[in-house]
Parts: C-alpha cells; sequence; structure tokens
C-alpha cells in the first residue's frame, strides 16, 4: 500500500449523456453547459489544479470533443484577440499543458465504478482524485484542496461528505461513521441508495474522492449494484477495514447541476456573490419576483 504518495492525477467521469437537459446536450456535452461564462468542467479542473492535482484524466464517450477542444489552445480566436489588443486573462484557465490532460473512452456505460476502472492503465500504482462535475462545489480553498490536507494527515482513502435532512439519503451514498476528529469522520461503512428507514448516516458522499489504486483491483471483479450498474461506492465498501477511510465534512457549498433546479441555483448563487454582476442580478430578481 503506498499511503502518502502525492495525489498528482484525478479523474474527471464525463462520459454521460446528459438527458436531463435535452435538447441542449444533444450536440454539446452537458459539462459544458456554463455557469454564468465558465463551463462546469473548467469548475472542477480549476478545483483539482488548486489542489496540486497536475494530470487531468477524462473518461469520455462518443460527442465529447469539445470537452477537449476547450482545454487546448484556440489558434485562430487568440491571434485575433492579440491582434485587436483584447486581454487573453480570460483563457488563460482553459490551458493544460501539452502531456498533462489523458482521455479514455468508456464504450458501454456501466456505471461510475466501471468509468474509474477505465482510468486504470494511466492511474497506475499511484493514488489518484477523483471529481464529479454535475457537483459544483463552491469553498475556500475548494473542496479538493481541503481533502488533500486531510490526506496529508491520515492517507488512505478519503470521501467528501455533506449533511443533508435524512428524508433526502434515499438519493445518494451514505456512510456509516466512525470516531470523529473536527472536519474527518471514520468510515466504518458505505450503502448506496439506501430506504430512509435503513439509512446508516445523514451524511452523503458528495462526488469527491481520494483513492488508493487497490480500488482498481476491487473494481476488476465487481458485480452490478444499484440500478444494474457497476457502483464505485460498493467497491469502496469492500475495501473498507483494509485500508484506512475517512469522510472529510465539506466547507463550503455544494450545487447538485445535474439537476435543472441545482443548475438555476448555481447559476444564481455564483452571480451573486460575483462584484461585476451582484448589484444587477439582485435588482433583476427583486423585479422579475414582484411582477
Amino acid at each position: 500500500m503506498s499511503e502518502r504518495k502525492p495525489i498528482r492525477k484525478a479523474v474527471f467521469p464525463v462520459a454521460g449523456l446528459g438527458t436531463r437537459f435535452l435538447p441542449a446536450t444533444k450536440a454539446i456535452p452537458k459539462e459544458m453547459l456554463p455557469i454564468i461564462d465558465r463551463p462546469l468542467i473548467q469548475y472542477a479542473v480549476d478545483e483539482a489544479r488548486e489542489a496540486g492535482i497536475e494530470q487531468i484524466i477524462f473518461i469520455t464517450g462518443r460527442g465529447k470533443t469539445a470537452l477537449i477542444d476547450h482545454f487546448d489552445m484556440a489558434f485562430e480566436l487568440e491571434t485575433t484577440m492579440r491582434e485587436r489588443a483584447k486581454d487573453l486573462a480570460a483563457l488563460e484557465p482553459t490551458r493544460i499543458q501539452p502531456g498533462n490532460l489523458a482521455t479514455v473512452r468508456q464504450q458501454v456505460p456501466l456505471g461510475l465504478g466501471h468509468a474509474i476502472w477505465c482510468a486504470r492503465g494511466i492511474v497506475g500504482d499511484e493514488p489518484f482524485a477523483i471529481l464529479l462535475p454535475d457537483e459544483l462545489m463552491i469553498g475556500a480553498p475548494g473542496c479538493m484542496k481541503q481533502m488533500v490536507e486531510a490526506y496529508h494527515e491520515v492517507g488512505g482513502n478519503l470521501i467528501s461528505v455533506l449533511e443533508v435532512p435524512h428524508e433526502e439519503v434515499s438519493s445518494y451514498g451514505v456512510i456509516t461513521p466512525g470516531a470523529r476528529n473536527g472536519a474527518l469522520t471514520e468510515v466504518l461503512g458505505l450503502v448506496e441508495k439506501p430506504r430512509i428507514e435503513d439509512a446508516p448516516s445523514n451524511l452523503i458522499v458528495s462526488g469527491r474522492y481520494i483513492l488508493q489504486p487497490e480500488v482498481m483491483r476491487t473494481l476488476e471483479g465487481q458485480e452490478k449494484g444499484a440500478g444494474g450498474e457497476i457502483q464505485l461506492t460498493d467497491a469502496m465498501a469492500r475495501m473498507i477495514g483494509a485500508q484506512p477511510f475517512h469522510a472529510v465534512t465539506f466547507a463550503g457549498k455544494r450545487y447538485d447541476c445535474g439537476s435543472k433546479i441545482g443548475f438555476i441555483e448555481a447559476t444564481l448563487a455564483i452571480a451573486l456573490e460575483r462584484d461585476d454582476l451582484r448589484g444587477e442580478v439582485r435588482a433583476m430578481a427583486t423585479r422579475l419576483l414582484a411582477s
């Protein structure tokens, strides 16, 4: 086991079809839908890089080339902007150094666990992060940086968790909590989408993970679970007891941008936090609510 190797790689499962947002996602990946002026995938990649992660790994599907293009150099655009003396600062976060972006096709949609397993050749024998771009995590520092700092304390495997009302737990992966130490909670068990009456807590897994490479061998023989898919939660549950496993309660806000309401909430919330938009958005919202 390689407990304290640095977290250099992050896997982004981005092969989903985005059917909840049709027809907008017919030709555009859902991860490219913008919250104000940044696509969802950009928020997640920025969060990973803030945490010191160097290599970005996209698990993609057909029709997802826009994701790769977004992080490529746009020669015509940049040349035109320079000729017109326009500031290129807005494009700076979209640049990933050559060799630091890798893509793997998930040829069959067999679930999140299968998507992660597809990255096994690039992850190799290193611990790695996972970020689900649909879950927009806003904090200072970011969620993944909080997790990396916790990893340096305890090593092993970590997941980000949030407290939700108990009646909502059946929509998420839920942990069985053990000893707590500040934001860190020992994880004694994991269950995917339990019935409300069976849920061991109201601490839900919230789309950020740091896992040891042994999870790939666990996923290798993983059987289908909830929803007829290969569940990452099931594979992690099998590792509990064999390796250290902790949850980090995220100090920040989470927006479920996989749903239309969550996407709208995130757009409004982030607009209200921005100095260049706050006043006008507040006035607009007040006007709309009064009409």
